[in-house]
């Protein structure tokens, strides 16, 4: 809508300006997500169709401010400290089919990999039909997330398959953890996150943040349709590894035989992958003939993205917010630390109600926002030095950064430590980004011992209960993760404490000389009798100094 200055009478021009701004920011407050039957506040216009007049292309209307919604709710207007940005969505045509506001149907009219058949397909679609409390569970909570997801794949015009892939990645948990350490929905591995600039750092993992996490695996799907130009073997190689797939691929051209996914020699997991995937779009396609039901899902965003610009406790936004704090977690799962660092993650996920509630509360808060601050060890320091040198306790200290015992707190580290109430600096913006805790085992009365793993293999785990080890400490000795294996004749090192009894042999104390000098004649006696070399008879007089020395018992040592 555009508004022109004409040559009316002041007062005709002015109502004539209230009533159309009136007329617009109405319109985008009926459609608060948060009101039942209602969708959420509109994005920026659609851009005009290519070829069209430039004179006759409609002004985008913005966004109304945070300040406006309060005020045509009937409450005070703050002045807000931090800024609420939507998320981009697409105009719903209400003359279109009242399907398009269904984003099952939406994620349907865009599916575009062939489908595949076989008996592993039939067996995940068993899988899933006989759990429907699963199902359920699984599409209710990806219903927070899937808005965005699709929106990004369909921004990129890519299959709308991908956007079910964190169904069988982590059942669209955020904070899943595997056992081999990937993490987040989208389940990237350190080195692949690191890749893609998914920082992983002591305050936040990026894996686990909605955004970051679904640019960065779009992103990586996008290279590997782009290098083996089949959408199948991409996935594989999503799940298996790039390198893998070459190596399966070539190994099959030497031996004449076919590239294709269904010809490669693969593990059991990566073989089960797509026919997986295929089994949750048929499902999502035609939930009826599977008896299950998919939650409803409205076309429109669940969350928005309200930008903080102070450092602040995560249970004190969740409050502000007026979430539950599993809640407020699972919208903003990549925090690793009890406080948020403006510097380092500056903007929180909420849905569109908690956020103008949270920016209205912010507004009215009078304190602190945080409790907790970032410090760096000036040298390498055991942990009760560095809980007396930042004023805690030797346990609190441990427990709030998770350092296990016999361990040292090495130079540069950064550790996470009450803050004083008349601290107003936040946490700098380079310790934010790359701040770690670098660890080094506390060697005093310990020994290293060395040993190689059977012919079974052995892991982190079963060592460290051998040896009554934390797990964390046998991972850092060996340099490999806390769920790692080792292979059979690998070398495996630990620290132990040293032998009980060279330490009661270091503590007894000696020997008197005397008590000594009288038990070794009788004892030489004693063994010499036994080999026949003398008679046990009394002892006669030395006939010589010789023979007198020879009698004389040794001297104490």
């Amino acid at each position: 809508m555009t508004l022109r200055r004409g040559r009316s009478a002041p007062g005709r021009s002015l109502a004539s300006l209230v009533c159309a701004l009136a007329a617009v920011l109405l319109g985008a407050c009926a459609a608060l997500p948060g009101d039942p039957g209602t969708a959420a506040p509109p994005a920026e216009a659609a851009a005009a169709p290519a070829g069209a007049a430039q004179a006759e292309a409609p002004a985008a209307e913005p966004l109304p401010s945070v300040a406006v919604l309060v005020a045509l709710r009937g409450e005070a207007a703050p002045e807000p400290p931090a800024r609420i940005v939507a998320m981009p969505r697409p105009r719903l045509d209400p003359e279109q089919d009242a399907d398009r506001g269904d984003l099952w149907q939406r994620v349907r009219d865009g599916f575009a990999i062939a489908d595949a058949e076989g008996p592993l397909v039939r067996k995940w679609e068993a899988y899933y039909a006989a759990r429907p409390d699963y199902v359920r569970r699984m599409t209710e909570r990806g219903g927070r997330f899937l808005y965005h997801i699709v929106e990004e794949v369909e921004r990129r015009g890519l299959p709308m398959e991908l956007a079910l892939l964190p169904f069988i990645e982590s059942a669209f948990n955020p904070q899943a953890m595997s056992r081999a350490r990937a993490a987040g929905m989208w389940q990237f591995m350190p080195a692949t996150g690191a890749h893609f600039e998914l920082r992983q750092n002591l305050f936040r993992d990026d894996r686990r943040d909605i955004l970051a996490s679904t640019h960065a695996a779009l992103d990586y799907l996008q290279s590997l349709h782009a290098r083996f130009g089949d959408w199948q073997l991409a996935l594989a190689a999503y799940n298996w590894g790039q390198g893998n797939v070459n190596r399966a691929i070539e190994s099959n051209r030497k031996r004449r035989r076919g590239t294709d996914y269904a010809s490669l020699r693969m593990p059991a997991e990566t073989r089960n992958y797509v026919p997986k995937l295929q089994a949750v779009k048929n499902i999502v396609s035609d939930p009826e003939r599977f008896g299950l039901a998919l939650p409803m899902l409205e076309n429109h965003p669940f969350f928005l993205t309200v930008a903080i610009e102070r450092d602040i406790d995560v249970g004190l936004a969740a409050r502000l917010a007026g979430l539950p704090l599993d809640e407020f977690q699972l919208l903003n799962p990549q925090m690793n630390k009890p406080v948020i660092l403006a510097a380092g993650t500056p903007q929180l996920l909420l849905p569109y109600d908690n956020a103008n509630r949270f920016v209205r509360e912010l507004s009215r808060h009078d304190g602190p926002l945080a409790s907790w601050t970032a410090w760096v060890a000036p040298r390498t320091l055991k942990p009760a030095d560095a809980a007396q040198l930042v004023g805690m306790s030797e346990a609190e200290l441990v427990e709030a950064n998770h350092i296990p015992p016999r361990m040292l707190i090495r130079a540069g580290s950064t550790l996470l430590v009450p803050r004083d109430e008349d601290v107003e600096d936040d946490v700098a913006e380079h310790i934010a980004h790359n701040g770690t805790l670098a660890l080094a085992p506390d060697l005093r009365g310990l020994r290293r011992v060395v040993f190689r793993a059977g012919r079974k293999g052995d892991s982190v785990a079963a060592v460290a209960r051998r040896y009554r080890l934390e797990r964390s400490q046998v991972a850092q000795w060996n340099r490999v993760g806390v769920n790692a294996r080792f292979r059979p004749g690998h070398r495996i090192v630990v620290m132990l404490p040293r032998a009980p009894a060279a330490k009661a042999a270091a503590k007894r104390p000696p020997r008197p000389a005397a008590a000594t000098a009288a038990k070794a004649p009788k004892k030489r006696a004693a063994q010499a009798a036994a080999r026949g070399a003398v008679k046990p008879t009394a002892s006669r007089p030395a006939a010589d100094g010789a023979k007198a020395r020879a009698a004389q018992p040794p001297r104490s040592r």
